[in-house]
């Protein structure tokens, strides 16, 4: 029998396939990166046409790329696209021609500080076109004309976004969100859209009370069109949670909501210092991912994002370094075990009022400190109990106890459930 693999090896499967594969923020790499994900999740696929107006922006033309290189004098290909989907400027228009090196260099992207990476670049909103490679590759060209080939094609059709919603005890949703605009690179943004996914399937293995609803779309454009799309049941979105840079091993990140006091703040700084992992908790700022689009003035909807080493904190951001290698599944786990955590605290966190609050009700009659017998942990249950009956009223949630009285969430919680079911507090 060939042995059991983890969520983190299954992660990491999941990235290597989807690796090769030629993203951006619109275009067949974007559709195809989707039908592998909804071989694990099922997706519902959306398709909005080019010129949609969407917020203050509009949906651009759709680019797909089938080949481009540069190749010499003697047909060597140089620079081969077929080689990394990284060598070529996202969204270039498409170029047929023939001119010497010294024109060719400002159509050229290097890393002069890293000579052996290739670099990440785009022009989405700017026809352009252009090459990426190593300095050290540009370097040992020689002078002399160069055949240059673009086959790309920039027209009207559509902008590719996703959805897997995991239906919850009630309408109030979790919104996830995770980028998939990015070709090849592997911890920007491939680790996302693995621990997303992975997400989506442990959260469809129970019933959970918020309905999860998982958004896979392209960077900025992509979230801007959903909201513009969903700007009526945006009321709906209690909390959220963008994934990005997911599987490096550096320690967790988590930045705040624009409000910095929302429900998912509060727990995921409860979770990250309750687990005791290396992290880092940061301040909100209107520049990274696409919680800067949920958390804009007009939505302001309570969602934070979570990474591990954050956008532009690694020296391997947007290049080729950002490779299989530089993620792993045991960081990829670590990653989905928080969520998992944290969105348990999520789901479990509620405001009991007492139904005996004159005086403490006698919890040894109604066999509530038997229960607690033979326990290691009974002194921090039976007080975890005297707790929950001191905050239920009203106004006090479950992560309020736990915090005020130092105790871990999951005996509060077990606390509050042992005494709604002795009938001393309900919801």
């Amino acid at each position: 029998m060939a042995p059991m693999t983890t969520a983190g090896e299954q992660m990491y499967a999941l990235v290597e396939r989807l690796y090769p594969l030629c993203r951006s923020i619109t275009g067949d790499g974007v559709r195809a990166t989707l039908q592998i994900v909804d071989e694990y999740v099922p997706l519902r696929v959306h398709e909005v046409p080019t010129g949609t107006q969407v917020l203050d922006w509009s949906v651009p033309q759709e680019w797909n790329i089938r080949d481009a290189y540069i190749a010499d004098s003697t047909g060597h290909r140089v620079v081969d696209f077929a080689a990394s989907s990284l060598h070529v400027l996202g969204y270039s228009v498409p170029v047929s021609a023939t001119m010497p090196l010294a024109e060719l260099r400002g159509h050229l992207h290097t890393l002069p500080d890293h000579p052996s990476w290739v670099p990440y670049r785009t022009s989405y909103y700017q026809p352009e076109w252009g090459f990426c490679l190593a300095q050290e590759t540009l370097d040992a060209l020689p002078e002399g004309e160069y055949e240059v080939r673009i086959d790309s094609t920039l027209a009207d059709g559509h902008l590719t976004y996703a959805e897997h919603v995991v239906p919850g005890q009630v309408p109030d949703e979790v919104l996830v969100s995770c980028h998939v605009c990015h070709p090849s690179l592997a911890n920007d943004n491939l680790a996302g859209i693995a621990v997303a996914t992975f997400l989506a399937r442990a959260l469809a293995q129970r019933t959970p009370y918020y309905t999860y609803r998982f958004l896979f779309a392209p960077g900025t454009i992509g979230a801007i069109t959903w909201l513009a799309r969903n700007a009526q049941r945006t009321d709906r979105v209690k909390h959220g949670l963008v994934l990005a840079c997911a599987g490096d091993e550096g320690r967790l990140t988590y930045k705040q909501s624009r409000r910095g006091d929302a429900e998912i703040d509060r727990v995921m700084r409860h979770v990250l210092d309750a687990s005791e992992r290396p992290h880092r908790i940061a301040e909100f700022t209107p520049y990274g991912y696409d919680e800067r689009q949920f958390c804009s003035p007009g939505f302001d909807l309570g969602v934070g994002s979570l990474s591990r080493t954050p956008y532009a904190g690694y020296p391997e951001y947007h290049t080729s370094a950002d490779n299989l290698d530089f993620v792993s599944p045991r960081a990829m786990a670590d990653t989905l075990a928080v969520c998992r955590e944290a969105f348990d605290v999520l789901d479990r966190n509620r405001r009991y009022v007492n139904l005996s609050p004159y005086g403490e009700p006698q919890l040894g009659r109604r066999g509530l400190y038997d229960s607690l017998g033979g326990r290691s942990d009974a002194k921090q249950a039976q007080m975890a109990m005297l707790w929950v009956l001191s905050l239920s009223d009203g106004e006090h949630s479950l992560l309020d106890v736990a915090e005020r009285a130092g105790l871990p969430f999951d005996t509060v919680a077990v606390a509050a459930d042992a005494l709604c079911g002795a009938e001393l507090i309900k919801v």
